[in-house]
């Protein structure tokens, strides 16, 4: 669960990735950083927080240079502290090198283990600092075959922006797990146009550059002084996006695959009314991320939508708590009800997916408790069964209410009068693809739900098929 950002060619390198990374902040809440370059050095500044608490003006006025790439950071691999904050930086026998991920590496600890034994000493515990050891350890002398020979060794999900002194690389994994876009803004001044890579086209947006496409899955782009250039590094393999960006991960204005992410929440919740009617006066969003799938599901079941629930957007990570216990005081930290809307009515309520149950649990007496005669609850994706290794944070199966329970013992759990989830194939359906015979999106990662795991755990699968792009 992360953001990257990458600019090279713009005097304001790191303004630009500062306001990028704002735009990115959903993605990470944990910790920000920037490395920039001003053709012959590397600068860097990464600390815990949001990105506005990271950086002051007088930090940015240390990052100089016409390129930098940034990081906002929550961890999935690597506990959430500073020595894990990225991007990392490290000199090397060939100059300085730094990285920003989003992914996860499903076989780090092996590799880990093998650089450990010929010497490599680690400062964190994430999985990022494995990629930059073994570029720092391969003998090949471009620095994009260097990349390129490290990710054929890797396995997972990987979207990744690397800056040197004089050039910035961004590379995908060959299933395009996490995405990763590409964009331009002209430069002031000048007839030139900066070239810009980023997880989401809505960074692009603040910063007031143009999108100009994704990078295709294995795919590699290379930005210096001599221009720009693209590669295939790696074998291209099985498209597998993670669905669960649209469910949930990016930004309803963002465009995913050439999707609105906005216009697909809302297609679930068209969908999952048809799937899932009932008798209701009200339907009404978890805030913020259930809004467009409720609106979808008010729309085609013809019933008025409204905001029952009104989200703090102040909650910061910690909160002192009250000695005298107020019921339910973690969830009305972050929601309060609007009783004038749910009083004496049949309310649904619709949200994005449940993983403990014990949010919707919670919210669901608080909507009992604000006067509803009947509490409905709708989910806009199917049950999340499964854990991810793909670079979102979900808990361990036996954490996972889903993996354990039929959805009454659920719907008894949480205290709803019903409750019904998008099928697999309606999610199928809006998205465009065609039920795979396993039952996995053909075209998507859907492990969450369905427990088919795209890459393995083990150590049997051996390295992929390396392509030099050195130039």
């Amino acid at each position: 669960m992360c953001g990257i950002f990458g600019i090279f060619g713009h005097p304001e390198a790191a303004n630009l990735t500062y306001l990028g990374l704002h735009a990115l902040q959903h993605r990470g809440q944990e910790s920000a950083g920037i490395v920039s370059t001003d053709g012959s050095q590397l600068y860097a500044h990464r600390d815990m927080g949001h990105v506005a608490e990271v950086f002051s003006e007088e930090d940015l006025q240390r990052l100089p240079g016409h390129a930098a790439i940034g990081h906002v950071r929550y961890s999935t691999a690597g506990g959430s502290h500073v020595r894990n904050a990225q991007p990392f930086a490290v000199d090397y026998a060939r100059g300085s090198i730094a990285v920003s991920h989003n992914g996860n590496l499903t076989n780090a600890r092996e590799l880990r283990e093998r650089l450990e034994a010929r010497g490599s000493i680690f400062v964190s515990n994430s999985d990022t600092e494995v990629i930059v050891h073994m570029i720092a350890a391969s003998t090949q002398r471009a620095v994009q075959d260097r990349i390129s020979e490290t990710m054929a060794q890797t396995r997972g999900a990987y979207s990744l922006a690397f800056l040197t002194e004089q050039s910035l690389v961004a590379v995908r994994d060959p299933h395009g797990f996490r995405p990763l876009c590409i964009g331009e803004v002209d430069v002031p001044d000048s007839s030139e146009k900066a070239v810009l890579v980023a997880s989401e086209g809505t960074s692009f947006d603040l910063v007031g550059a143009r999108f100009v496409r994704e990078l295709h899955p294995g795919e590699m782009i290379t930005v210096d002084r001599k221009g720009t250039r693209f590669a295939q590094a790696l074998e291209p393999d099985e498209n597998r996006l993670c669905i669960f960006e649209y469910v949930y991960f990016a930004r309803p204005d963002s465009v995913i695959n050439g999707r609105s992410v906005y216009s697909v929440r809302k297609a679930f919740g068209a969908k999952l009314a048809e799937e899932h009617p009932a008798n209701f006066d009200v339907a009404i969003p978890v805030p913020d991320s259930g809004v467009p799938a409720a609106l979808g599901y008010a729309e085609r079941s013809g019933v008025p939508f409204e905001m029952g629930l009104i989200r703090s957007h102040y909650v910061g990570r910690t909160f002192i708590e009250p000695q005298q216990t107020i019921r339910h005081f973690g969830v009305r930290l972050k929601f309060n009800t609007v009783e004038s809307h749910i009083r004496g009515k049949r309310v649904v309520v619709v949200d994005d997916s449940i993983v403990r149950g014990t949010t919707i649990r919670k919210i669901v007496a608080m909507i009992r408790n604000a006067g509803a005669s009947e509490v409905h609850v709708r989910i806009s994706s199917p049950p999340t069964q499964w854990p991810c290794y793909y670079g979102i944070d979900t808990p361990t199966r036996s954490e996972l209410i889903a993996s354990s329970h039929t959805i009454d013992e659920i719907r008894r759990y949480v205290g709803a009068d019903s409750l019904g989830y998008l099928s697999p194939e309606g999610m199928l359906e809006v998205v465009g693809s065609e039920p795979h015979p396993s039952q996995a999106c053909d075209g998507y990662c859907d492990a969450c739900f369905t427990g088919n795991y795209s890459v393995p755990f083990d150590d049997s699968v051996p390295p992929r098929r390396l392509r030099l792009v050195g130039f």
